[in-house]
């Protein structure tokens, strides 16, 4: 009698390759990038830097201009994220992406995860009261159970 054990697929890789880094401007996003950058630059691994641009029909319908906002802020994060960049070339090399993402901030980056084979997602804390009671992002992203999920303070 033989026995069978289930494999989950591997990419045969001893660290992550890809690690997706969740920021919207926030400090604690912010400081989840860092500490991803960090990651990524140990591990060799790229950095996959991902906006979720939220879809707010509801502002658009009271006159909002949702879709001029989301890109402002998305091109300020490029603009940062750039600066940083150039501050640490050549003591640090880390090879990123920008990408952003439509939708709420839990499916924007379920999505991403997804679609850039994400092997860790990283994530700061929410800084929103409210999600001590109804779970944060990161909660849900840890519950999800698809990836590992580092929450930075």
């Amino acid at each position: 009698m033989t026995e069978q054990h289930s494999h989950r697929f591997e990419r045969g890789t001893d660290g992550p390759k890809v690690i997706v880094v969740g920021v919207d401007g926030s400090d604690s996003s912010l400081r989840a990038a860092a500490y991803a950058g960090g990651l990524a630059r140990r591990q060799r691994a790229l950095l996959a830097v991902v906006y979720v641009q939220p879809v707010l029909a509801a502002g658009a319908a009271l006159g909002v201009p949702v879709a001029e906002t989301t890109d402002e802020i998305a091109e300020d994060l490029i603009a940062q994220i750039r600066e940083a960049t150039e501050r640490v070339k050549g003591i640090f090399d880390v090879r990123w992406e920008f990408h952003t993402f439509p939708g709420d901030p839990y499916n924007g980056l379920v999505k991403a995860a997804d679609d850039l084979k994400a092997d860790a997602v990283v994530v700061g804390a929410s800084e929103q009261a409210g999600h001590r009671i109804v779970g944060s992002v990161a909660v849900r992203l840890v519950k999800a159970g698809r990836w590992p999920v580092t929450v930075v303070p």
